[in-house]
């Protein structure tokens, strides 16, 4: 089993899980972000009501996290050829995974900056801070231990949506243990792989837990 072609291979699959994981959350939170903190602000008791646009924000949002990824990777397939040239390996595998992604961001960012204390935006109200300055100043930084847990949680997810999408060829850690763990018996590589899987999503969940309490300034 362990042969330098599968040494190789498995730390190219762990390159890859990586790859497609990080650039996938990078691009995900730039969409996710603002639209989670504009499904806030909009709300019927945000700061800047707009409870059309609001309710068409969450329309969009519930489609799209309701299709199963499995159903969306093979679905997207020909907008995901359009934009990066192939529909397999990692990079389209990219694709789908921020299309996913971002709602599922986008919720989990709404759900925090919902944990922030209604008197800490009214005081800011009252002292004439805009809509921006709120959200900026008092918003985001008030819930920066509850966002970065977030954070960690999508990581995680897009981190099994990109073992998922092994599936149809997508690379990495999945692709690794479906080709050779499922379709060819080697259940040794299988264990391997999901053992790297497993610490993969402990060190993630580990280092956000960390990092948000050192952002907490309510324990220092």
């Amino acid at each position: 089993m362990w042969s330098e072609a599968t040494v190789k291979m498995i730390s190219v699959g762990i390159l890859e899980s990586f790859y497609m994981i990080f650039l996938s959350s990078f691009i995900a939170y730039i969409i996710g972000l603002p639209l989670g903190v504009l499904l806030v602000v909009t709300d019927k008791d945000g700061i800047a009501p707009r409870v059309s646009l609001n309710k068409a924000l969450g329309v969009i949002v519930n489609l799209i996290r309701s299709v199963p990824f499995i159903i969306l990777l093979i679905a997207v397939m020909p907008f995901t050829r359009a934009i990066v040239g192939t529909s397999i390996g990692p990079n389209g595998v990219v694709v789908p995974l921020i299309i996913a992604s971002a709602p599922y961001i986008a919720r989990l960012v709404e759900s925090s900056l919902n944990e922030v204390d209604q008197g800490v935006i009214e005081a800011a109200q009252s002292m004439g801070a805009s809509p921006m300055q709120i959200i900026f100043k008092v918003l985001i930084p008030e819930a920066k231990p509850s966002l970065i847990i977030g954070g960690a949680i999508a990581v995680t997810t897009i981190l099994s949506y990109s073992a998922m999408a092994g599936i149809v060829g997508g690379g990495g850690l999945g692709d690794i243990a479906i080709r050779y763990g499922y379709h060819r018996y080697e259940t040794e590589i299988m264990f391997v792989t999901v053992i790297i899987l497993v610490i993969m999503v402990q060190v993630i969940q580990e280092l956000g837990t960390l990092w948000s309490k050192r952002s907490d300034k309510r324990i220092h």
